[in-house]
């Protein structure tokens, strides 16, 4: 287990082996996940780091088609939902 010391300003050190652990460095930044009286620290990405992860071929879709494929899905779980009864 690591330890640091908080400031009167709410500052700390986050130890080498917890930093190198993170990947940070100086002028990251993280982001602190709060689940009752336990907190998870985690690098923050930029929301930079996603571009270009939509590019490639990309197909329209009608209306219609969008509504033939939600009709299908909803008789498929009724079937489903019937199977199970």
């Amino acid at each position: 287990m690591h330890r640091s010391t908080v400031t009167e300003r709410g500052q700390t050190t986050l130890p080498k082996p917890v930093r190198d652990a993170l990947g940070v460095s100086p002028g990251d930044r993280l982001a602190y996940h709060i689940d009752g009286a336990t907190v998870r620290v985690v690098k923050a990405q930029p929301v930079m780091r996603l571009a270009g992860m939509l590019h490639g071929e990309r197909q329209a879709v009608s209306v219609a088609d969008m509504d033939a494929a939600i009709e299908a899905e909803a008789v498929a779980r009724v079937a489903r939902w019937r199977d199970r009864t």
